[in-house]
């Protein structure tokens, strides 16, 4: 049964429009415009409505770039180094879940995600236990709550991490292709697999060869972090004598469809690569700001034609899973690295955090247009936060208060309701966390 939604307001294409309807059927969009017009088309004609006064409606955004299982350790390796906080943090707790642990991470962590307005998320997913018990658990949980999730499934194998990290070239590959085989869901799209091999220091050369054929042979995008922090720049140099990008790009890899994480540290000369071979960025800069990492040149990425989207990251280097946060940290971050006020527009971040991140996953989201699927955020036109109603993408980008988003479409299905998951109880994820992270502990420094 076709679905038929109006709002007062829209976003489309980022340019804001009085009141206009969206006609799902399937759960794409088969019609945008004039609600009496597209109430009139015949595939209308026995379409539920859903009608949402004072409300705008804008799409979805995508999370490019997010590790689900990190919402659980929010305060407890927070202003730490970026060492210290991974091993405390990160290696002392993550090895300790178990399939239920990895659902209940992904129920907190996509559950807050859709009150926030994310109906997209890319889960850079590494805690794999030598299988895919892990992964299937969390695309479940985001099966349950109705969020569009790809799962990129890590390729990791450096020795000094957590046993639950590491597979070898061939389990990782054999693995991958059984999650794949099991999981991508090419027609809705609901859920995607893509390979992830982590990084230069956590996969070998060859076990990002590896990632990078899997992405080949499955027509898909692959992503990895590169060039986070400077040391990482540093040990590139000094294992491969180049910088990371070009030591990257020299192996049997397509950088066409390569998704690099963060690049803070790409030099002019790593940017131009990028943009030359088409590789695309997963821009997280409240991560980048969080762990005091550095900060990416988007301006001239920008500016030479490199594809962006927007990822939060996850939640213990953030500590927010917002991508409407994303955008403006992302504008105001730019306009200070360059003192310049115009150095990134409202629209422009708008872009990255919509269909930006749907080009970089290579899913069919980010825009109100007919073809797309039916992802819809609707947003309280009188909230404060929105107000005078002007310049709507630039209130949606620099003022929105995360209070104002009422309601969550994803795929057609209605996934929030006033402000609450329509799928899951609020208490029962909230109790999960609470007995899963009871005995977690911060060890405190002198002033934490």
């Amino acid at each position: 049964m076709a679905t038929l939604f109006i709002a007062d307001r829209a976003l489309v294409a980022g340019v804001a429009r009085g009141e206009t309807a969206v006609l799902e059927a399937g759960g794409a969009i088969a019609a945008v415009g004039d609600p009496h017009e597209v109430a009139a088309l015949p595939e209308a004609a026995d379409a539920a409505v859903v009608r949402w006064r004072r409300k705008a409606m804008v799409p979805g955004t995508v999370n490019a770039h997010n590790h689900s299982f990190q919402s659980l350790l929010r305060g407890i390796g927070d202003d730490l180094p970026f060492l210290v906080w991974r091993d405390r943090a990160l290696y002392r707790y993550s090895p300790r879940l178990d399939a239920d642990g990895m659902a209940t991470a992904a129920l907190f962590a996509f559950g807050e995600m859709l009150l926030h307005g994310v109906t997209t998320v890319c889960d850079f997913y590494y805690i794999n236990a030598g299988g895919n018990e892990h992964a299937t658990a969390t695309i479940e949980a985001a099966r349950r709550l109705g969020i569009r999730v790809v799962l990129a499934r890590c390729f990791y194998d450096w020795e000094g991490a957590p046993a639950a990290y590491r597979e070898t070239v061939p389990q990782a590959v054999a693995n991958f292709q059984a999650l794949f085989a099991r999981h991508h869901d090419r027609e809705r799209r609901l859920v995607s697999v893509q390979p992830a091999p982590h990084s230069q220091h956590g996969a070998t050369p060859a076990m990002i060869e590896a990632g990078a054929g899997c992405a080949r042979d499955a027509g898909v995008p692959w992503h990895i972090h590169l060039a986070e922090e400077k040391y990482q720049v540093d040990q590139s140099l000094e294992r491969f004598g180049a910088r990371p990008l070009h030591a990257v790009a020299g192996l049997d890899v397509d950088v066409a469809t390569m998704n690099v994480v963060h690049a803070c540290w790409f030099d002019e000369g790593e940017r131009a690569l990028l943009a030359e071979r088409g590789g695309r960025l997963a821009y997280c800069p409240g991560s980048n700001m969080f762990l005091g990492d550095g900060i990416t040149d988007v301006v001239d990425l920008v500016a030479r034609g490199v594809p962006i989207g927007l990822g939060t990251d996850g939640g213990c280097s953030n500590n927010r899973v917002s991508v409407f946060d994303e955008m403006r940290t992302c504008a105001l971050l730019q306009k200070v690295a360059r003192t310049d006020g115009q150095a990134i527009t409202a629209e422009a971040a708008w872009t990255m955090g919509t269909t930006g991140g749907g080009r970089l996953l290579d899913l069919p989201v980010g825009d109100l247009a007919p073809g797309l699927r039916c992802d819809l955020v609707a947003v309280d036109l009188d909230d404060p936060s929105l107000w005078p109603e002007q310049a709507l993408a630039k209130n949606l980008v620099y003022a929105l208060s995360s209070r104002a988003v009422t309601d969550v479409v994803v795929d057609g299905d209605v996934v929030v309701a006033d402000r609450r998951l329509t799928r899951v109880p609020h208490d029962e994820i909230q109790e999960r966390v609470r007995l899963l992270t009871s005995d977690w502990r911060r060890d405190e420094e002198p002033g934490g």
